[in-house]
């Protein structure tokens, strides 16, 4: 047990944290790229990324840079190179499904791999977790979340919502004020990143210039395209030991082409539900086939009909057009 706390919150009495804490650096430091990567494994977590998440090439590239950056920052240290702790906070925009929280649970690995951040845990929230409802509630509330994420890396989805400027009463703003505190003065114990849709990040940040300067990353994640959202659903099934059939998959693929063009289409999340729902029906099928002895492959084969039966294929629109979940 660490004798002293190893965060500092406004309004909170703190300590320095011990350098020794940090990180698993060897005591003979790297002197190569290879050494340092050999060192903090964190190659195998730029690997796993590439390999468990379809497409987002262009996030991949810019997770791959940053890590780059802080490998040579180490081999500076190294030489004695003196230079200011990188600014690590970041944005991620994008629509829901996109493998914002994904990546976020990664670039918690490299960092804390790197040395960077002490524990490498992703702690997600919305504005709910931070922003109290009277008055004097706001403050303790965010500084509970800070000091669960000190160490690691503090997630921030639809971050837009804590700014409210036509409620006076609103006390979002009160939450960044802490924030911003601890984004600038313990940026070498806590990286946040800061989540949701676009334009309305663009907007939050225009409205709050205090923190759009301490975002140093803004990386984008672009919709799937239909062959990227087959793709997942064939690791999604395969991760569950299930197949599509015969026929099944141009199917799935008739599916997502009619569930692209509805609304509420959340990329990869809403191939995962469509996915839970298909085995549901295949579970229903073969449920009604009581006395037969199902052979392994029969038990993990989605057949065409599990996935026909969903209303997407129906000619008639739904009644509702909120309806978010198209079964």
């Amino acid at each position: 047990m660490m004798a002293q706390p190893l965060y500092a919150i406004p309004g909170t009495v703190s300590a320095p944290p011990p350098q020794a804490e940090r990180g698993d650096a060897p005591d003979t430091p790297a002197a190569t790229v290879a050494e340092v990567l050999a060192q903090t494994r964190v190659e195998e977590v730029l690997d796993e990324l590439d390999r468990d998440l379809v497409g987002l090439a262009p996030v991949k590239q810019r997770i791959r840079d940053m890590a780059a950056l802080l490998v040579i920052d180490r081999l500076r240290a190294h030489h004695g190179l003196a230079a200011a702790s990188p600014s690590l906070h970041m944005s991620f925009t994008g629509n829901p499904g996109t493998g914002k929280t994904t990546v976020a649970m990664r670039m918690a690995q490299i960092l804390h791999r790197l040395g960077y951040v002490r524990k490498g845990h992703l702690v997600a929230v919305t504005r709910d977790d931070l922003v109290g409802q009277y008055i004097g509630h706001t403050a303790p509330k965010t500084r509970e979340v800070l000091k669960k994420a000190m160490g690691g890396v503090l997630f921030i989805d639809e971050a837009y919502y804590l700014y409210r400027p036509e409620n006076e009463r609103d006390y979002g703003q009160e939450a960044i004020e802490i924030l911003l505190q601890v984004m600038e003065n313990q940026r070498d114990d806590l990286v946040v990143i800061l989540a949701g849709y676009k334009e309305r990040m663009d907007t939050f940040f225009r409205s709050n210039p205090g923190m759009s300067s301490r975002i140093a990353h803004h990386l984008e994640f672009p919709d799937y395209s239909l062959d990227e959202l087959l793709r997942i659903g064939d690791q999604l099934l395969a991760q569950q030991h299930y197949r599509f059939g015969e026929g099944a998959r141009a199917a799935f693929d008739a599916y997502l082409t009619r569930r692209l063009t509805q609304p509420h289409f959340a990329n990869a999340r809403s191939v995962r539900n469509a996915l839970d729902r298909v085995r549901l029906r295949q579970a229903s099928r073969l449920f009604g086939d009581r006395e037969r002895r199902f052979t392994r492959e029969q038990l993990s084969t989605i057949a065409p009909e599990d996935i026909l039966a969903s209303r997407v294929f129906q000619s008639v629109a739904p009644s509702s057009p909120a309806e978010e979940h198209p079964r």
